[in-house]
């Protein structure tokens, strides 16, 4: 093995090297030294990180911002944040460390016998995963890395990361000095996961030390963390070993790696293991009591109850540990003995006390009183007088986006749905506990001292969790509404709180790739037409209801024909087009023969949403349009599905394509709304491949060019002329002062941005319009 100075290969290190190599890595050193399976790596020092630094000529800048920032000061913050991460991010490696780091991939690769193997590459703070602080998700990780040049970017990335907002932020409320704390990087052999899940060695439940818990699933860890399937679970007795509590729920979907080894892909069990291994175990006895004995020595090892994470390797067959680190978050409190009575999914977070009243009818319903928990199959709109009164809602049916979820949301009760015996569990009389943040009902009056201990945490000051609730507040109001552009729907809970005025653009092709999986025509052909209907409703309606009454724009799906062929079943139905940018794409697909079916299963998803979930904030918005004929047609073929353009149901189109800005005024005579599309409209009228780095340097693609700008103002004026909206998805507005003061001055009433230029742009407007109307007002 080479002679390094600022690399540190996984036995060379434990855990008395957290100065050294981090945590997270000094973590991975341990386990690797106690013989313990983890995936091959080497850790890229903090020495380096401070040598690059240094080397960069940064450590005097960092500080002098660092002196200057009011942390409080959500503005200041993150701008100090992106001013140092980009300066980061443009420097150049000392070329002594960029030789070492270099190397050690090289001698990495040879190690395992593959050629630019693909890895992790994972931040591991100085100070992170220590028994006093939690530093966890507070610095980046990135997966699937492949080559030395990717790997030195994502390096400096990693570099860069310890500098966020939120990173910054953590480190001031914790008193930890930020020169103290450095960065060391890991580098990892990606694991393949064929099962993975976590263990706690102590239950995080009841806070019993006598207990672990281990969660299991099948594929990638992230199907887990995404909230798309609910784990298996085990509750184990650690002297015994036995288990004490099993809860093994119905898997119905995994993520596993692409085929082209590229990211990750949703699928269905079935397809994959078969229909019998939705309802089975996800680990076999034996591998069970292989992860209790290293769960056990992992604890040994540390001395500590340690929340650990774990893959079964589909290309090793090994179990492997990806991490492990103290559970800081287990309370010092008299142990609750807690009885599980049922289990379903959390569709309404929360915790409620009451007594059971189980109800069968609506007959029954008067028999609710204040503060009871109710029991039913399933709740329906009659029952929501009664819902008002209760502590909490069960439900045997139902998933997160039923009737149940969402009123309960919107009333904010914790709510259970689909945990499937509930009524024949819990009696009427019973007092129980509704854990929703869990998604158990427990016998008696648990969880107070836990409940009470978040309560006094919440209240005690500022949380890392309100810094966007706080641009909210702050905010400035604007004129023009300032929309956010979304593409996946687990992330609204993440973004919901930012000072946007609702989602101007949502793009359905994420819930096509990663929740359904198939073309649509395959599903047609093969009778599963109701799977789309259903898991498209279930995305849509996520953030419909996280924003409601906050209008909701979805874009009904723009994939190309070559996005469609990588789609299961895409292949056989979709031709194969020299130019799909331009070719059989948005409106033209839905009216024709080979597609139509499918674009009512898009309709029928959008009425599902949109009736049977209330959430009538849903707005349809049509992409590609080239005709006002074929405008028509659509609009024939969606009142057909029952979506009849009204004032309670609006349409808008984007216009992207030049024939839209030359028949705009015919247009506006047929929609409620416009949403500029200004990549592909200014791709389209400079006839400059928006994707050509040549034509993009040569300045052709842009959208302040005079051509592009005249066709901007001719669709803003059509709409003003028939007062429907106008608004324009893209990065333009908040890239170019210049074109946001342009666009206000035309008259456009919204701008939807993606949601880190959200309260950039929002500011920007409103200092557009206040120079606008100061204007206007010396003029007078």
């Amino acid at each position: 093995m080479s002679k390094y100075n600022y690399i540190k290969w996984f036995d060379e290190i434990g855990k008395e090297d957290v100065g050294i190599v981090g945590g997270k890595g000094a973590n991975l050193g341990e386990l690797t030294n106690f013989g313990l399976p983890v995936p091959p790596g080497f850790c890229v020092t903090a020495e380096a990180y401070t040598k690059f630094i240094k080397y960069a000529e940064l450590d005097e800048v960092v500080k002098f911002l660092m002196e200057a920032v009011d942390v409080e000061n959500v503005d200041d913050l993150t701008n100090v944040s992106k001013e140092i991460q980009t300066k980061i991010k443009e420097k150049d490696f000392d070329p002594e460390l960029e030789e070492e780091i270099l190397r050690a991939y090289r001698e990495f690769s040879e190690n395992i016998g593959v050629k630019d193997p693909e890895v992790a590459v994972r931040s591991s703070a100085t100070a992170e995963d220590l028994p006093d602080a939690s530093f966890a998700g507070q610095q980046d990780t990135y997966l699937h890395i492949s080559g030395e040049e990717e790997l030195l970017n994502h390096i400096r990335d990693c570099f860069a990361s310890l500098w966020t907002s939120r990173a910054i932020y953590y480190r001031e409320k914790q008193n930890y000095d930020h020169f103290d704390v450095a960065l060391s990087v890991v580098i990892q052999k990606m694991v393949n996961s064929e099962k993975s899940g976590v263990m706690f060695t102590a239950n995080p439940i009841n806070n019993s030390t006598d207990e672990m818990m281990i969660n299991a699933s099948y594929g990638l860890g992230e199907a887990v963390v995404s909230g798309i399937v609910t784990p298996d679970e085990y509750i184990i007795d650690k002297k015994t070993k036995k288990v004490i509590e099993k809860n093994i729920s119905e898997k119905e979907y995994m993520v596993i790696k692409n085929e082209n080894g590229v990211g990750t892909r949703t699928v269905n069990v079935k397809d994959v293991l078969g229909e019998d291994a939705i309802k089975a175990e996800a680990l076999s006895p034996e591998e069970l009591d292989t992860l209790i004995e290293r769960g056990l020595k992992v604890e040994k090892l540390y001395g500590s109850v340690q929340d650990t994470e774990w893959g079964f390797d589909t290309d090793t067959k090994e179990f492997y540990f990806l991490q492990s680190r103290p559970i800081t978050t287990l309370e010092e409190k008299k142990e609750e003995k807690l009885v599980t009575l049922c289990k379903g999914l959390p569709a309404s977070p929360g915790i409620g006390r009451g007594k059971v009243k189980l109800i069968k009818d609506i007959s029954e319903i008067n028999l609710v009183e204040e503060g009871d928990v109710l029991v039913t199959a399933m709740t329906n709109p009659d029952m929501v007088p009664a819902m008002r009164k209760c502590a909490g809602v069960v439900t045997d049916e139902g998933g997160r986006t039923c009737h149940a979820a969402i009123v309960s949301r919107e009333l904010q009760i914790p709510c259970i749905v689909g945990a499937k015996n509930a009524t024949k569990s819990l009696k009427t009389g019973d007092t129980v506990t509704v854990d929703a943040v869990r998604g158990i009902v427990y016998d008696g009056e648990v969880l107070k001292e836990k409940e009470e201990k978040k309560t006094e945490s919440q209240s005690s000051g500022p949380s890392l969790g309100n810094i966007d609730e706080l641009r909210h507040i702050f905010a400035p109001t604007t004129a023009t509404k300032i929309y956010m552009n979304l593409g996946e729907p687990g992330l609204i809970d993440k973004y919901k709180n930012l000072p946007m005025d609702g989602i101007g653009l949502m793009r359905t092709e994420f819930i096509f790739t990663n929740m359904i999986g198939a073309h649509p025509m395959y599903l047609v052909k093969t009778g599963q037409g109701d799977l789309m209907v259903d898991k498209l409703a279930e995305g849509i309606s996520k953030v419909a209801q996280a924003i409601y009454p906050k209008n909701l724009v979805v874009r009904t799906s723009d994939f190309r024909t070559n996005e469609f062929r990588g789609l299961k079943g895409g292949d056989e139905v979709e031709p194969i087009e020299a130019n799909p940018m331009i070719g059989w794409r948005g409106v033209s697909r839905y009216i024709s023969p080979e597609y139509e079916k499918g674009f009512r299963l898009e309709c029928q998803a959008i009425k599902k949403v949109r009736e049977e979930y209330g959430l009538t904030n849903v707005i349809v918005m049509l992409p590609f349009v080239r005709t006002p004929q074929e405008l028509k047609v659509v609009k024939g073929i969606m009142a057909e599905e029952g979506l009849v353009q009204s004032k309670n149901f609006k349409i808008w189109i984007m216009a992207e394509v030049p024939a839209v800005v030359l028949q705009a005024e015919e247009f506006a005579e047929l929609v409620d709304g416009f949403s500029i599309g200004s990549n592909d409209l200014t791709q389209l009228v400079m006839g400059a491949d928006r994707d050509s780095g040549i034509l993009n340097n040569m300045g052709y693609f842009d959208e302040r060019n005079d051509a592009v700008k005249i066709a901007l103002k001719t669709i803003i004026d059509a709409a003003n002329k028939k007062g429907i909206t106008c608004s324009i998805c893209g990065q333009g507005p908040s890239q170019y002062p210049e074109l946001a003061e342009f666009l206000v001055e035309c008259g456009i009433t919204s701008m939807s941005v993606n949601p880190d230029t959200v309260d950039y742009t929002r500011r920007l407007v409103a200092s557009v319009e206040q120079k606008i109307i100061l204007k206007k007002l010396r003029q007078m």
